[in-house]
This record gives structure tokens, C-alpha cells and sequence, in this order.
């Protein structure tokens, strides 16, 4: 099962729709916040497309909450914009959340900068960085996760 992440657009529609057109045979898309409106655009193109989503503090008004759980490819998923568990300066409070909740793959934004971290709790923790705007110094991003009988890859993607 492929996963794909991405975070962070900002109002750019084609950053979004370019991570949709490369990764068209996915099987799920999870998006972390801050640019709903343009995921209500997607979609509306790709209505058969299974797509999870939060809010993030610059989706003004939205409905959706921050954070969510959900199954995934038999692993439980918990995914957040990331601005109420501090992730601008640690990963501790999602490191938590991961354990009271069981998840086994924590997927976070806000920061707009690439992170990959294995626990030795067996978490994966990972931040797509920003598709649109990246503040790490490194090219617009999103992540993919492949979860296989053999275990789990995460790996970030130049967009």
C-alpha cells in the first residue's frame, strides 16, 4: 500500500494537483493543513481518490479538526497540522500522542521542513516538508510511505 503526504500549500493549486498527476495509482493521499481550499478543487478531479485531511492554523474557519486517526494499511495513522503539539521545536508531545493512541506512523506539518524519525518504540514520525513553500532550505516536498508484509519505507520527494 502506497501513502502519499504532503503539507503546506498555501493556496498553490499546482503544487497539489502535480502530487495527484505523479501519484495517480496511490492508494490514499494524506494531507496535513494549511491549504484546504485548494483540496476541495482536487477533489471535485479526482473524486474516486481516497483522501484524508486536518486543518492547519491557516485554514481560516474550517470545519475539519487538527488532528485525526485513522487505519491505514492495517497501521494506525495518527496525523496533525502539528501547531498544538509544539513541533516547532521538539517532537515529544507527538511522540506521546503516538503512544496513548497505539500509532504505529505519527505524520505531521506546520514547520514547512522535512523530518524523518524511527523511534525505538517502533513509531514512525514523519513531516513531508511544504509543497509549496519550504523553509528547510531544500526544494518544495512531499513524502511517500509504503507499508508492505516485509515492514515500512518512508522517503521524501523533490516536487
Amino acid at each position: 500500500m502506497r501513502i502519499i503526504v504532503f503539507s503546506d500549500t498555501h493556496g498553490n493549486f499546482s503544487a497539489m494537483h502535480k502530487i495527484f498527476k505523479r501519484n495517480n495509482s496511490a492508494d490514499c493521499f494524506v494531507f496535513l493543513g494549511d491549504g484546504l481550499d485548494e483540496l476541495e478543487d482536487i477533489k471535485a478531479i479526482y473524486p474516486d481518490k481516497k483522501i484524508l485531511s486536518v486543518s492547519g492554523n491557516c485554514d481560516f474557519g474550517a470545519l475539519r479538526p487538527s488532528a485525526d486517526v485513522a487505519l491505514i494499511g492495517g497501521m494506525r495513522v495518527f496525523y496533525t497540522h502539528g501547531h498544538r503539539y509544539d513541533v516547532r521545536y521538539s517532537t515529544a508531545k507527538l511522540k506521546a500522542k503516538a503512544k496513548e493512541l497505539g500509532a504505529k506512523i505519527v505524520l505531521f506539518g506546520h514547520t514547512h521542513c522535512r523530518h524523518y524519525e524511527y523511534t525505538g518504540q517502533g513509531v514512525y514520525i514523519l513531516n513531508p516538508g511544504s509543497a509549496a513553500l519550504p523553509r528547510d532550505g531544500l526544494a518544495a516536498s512531499y513524502a511517500f510511505i509504503d507499508i508492505t508484509p516485509n515492514g515500512i519505507m518512508c522517503a521524501h520527494v523533490d516536487l
